[in-house]
């Protein structure tokens, strides 16, 4: 009897080790191939910069595009001399993610953006654009803050109020308007888990956005300038 008590103390102790060490297993497996690839990336364009005399393997953007989504990287101008191909997980070769570059003018690092929130954004975009052919402007439904409107999504069509999946964290981040008609991603619950992990003291009026491309591969594309108010809470910068 006391045999088969110590064997089954054995099991459920490999169970409960199993199981909290399963998460961490897993987000490892998951998040290797595109931290791997951000190296040789981030490789690539440092020798690139290196033989160019400091330029950038970009694509030319208009003036106008927020700073996140400005500096997309070009394959074309880093394969075959600097790396064989574009990685896998890149938009380029049949992946899921942007590759681009951010603090252009310091320090240029490779960051990602995810396709499937860029692709949601644009879908979400042209529901808006043909709903004010129709009435002059969107359905807006309530002032989140000055100038950035929830939409009303039953008059766009659809069945919830519309959200992007986090790449970061898994999570509904909301997606909200703007007086230009432009969408833009809510992102303070993203912000308010990397602010506790990160343990800054961030001051109220100082812009915080960059924080997650500062501590995540990705950055807070189609964001708009967040702060943080007295209790260290993400809020957004009016």
């Amino acid at each position: 009897m006391k045999i088969v008590n110590v064997l089954l103390a054995i099991l459920l102790t490999a169970i409960m080790l199993s199981g909290c060490l399963y998460p961490e297993e897993r987000k490892a497996k998951n998040s290797a191939p595109y931290q791997h690839q951000l190296k040789e990336v981030q490789a690539a364009v440092d020798e690139f910069r290196e033989a160019t005399g400091g330029l950038l393997p970009i694509k030319t953007r208009d003036m106008g595009v927020p700073i996140y989504q400005k500096y997309p990287i070009d394959f074309n101008r880093l394969s075959p001399r600097y790396m064989a191909e574009p990685p896998g997980t890149s938009y380029e070769n049949g992946g899921e993610y942007l590759y681009v570059l951010v603090d252009v003018e310091k320090k240029p690092t490779v960051k990602l953006i995810d396709v499937k929130m860029s692709e949601m954004i644009r879908e979400l975009k042209l529901r808006v654009e043909m709903y004010k052919d129709q009435h002059k402007y969107p359905p807006y439904k309530k002032v989140v803050s000055k100038n950035l409107f929830m939409l009303d999504h039953e008059k766009l069509g659809l069945k919830e109020a519309p959200s992007v999946t986090s790449p970061l964290s898994g999570t509904s981040l909301p997606l909200l308007v703007d007086e230009k008609g432009d969408i833009q991603v809510d992102y303070r619950m993203d912000l308010a888990k990397l602010m506790k992990q990160s343990k800054k003291t961030l001051k109220p009026g100082e812009e915080v956005q960059d924080l997650m491309w500062e501590e995540t591969p990705f950055v807070p594309a189609f964001s708009v300038k967040y702060t943080v108010n007295d209790k260290q809470e993400p809020v957004f910068l009016e």
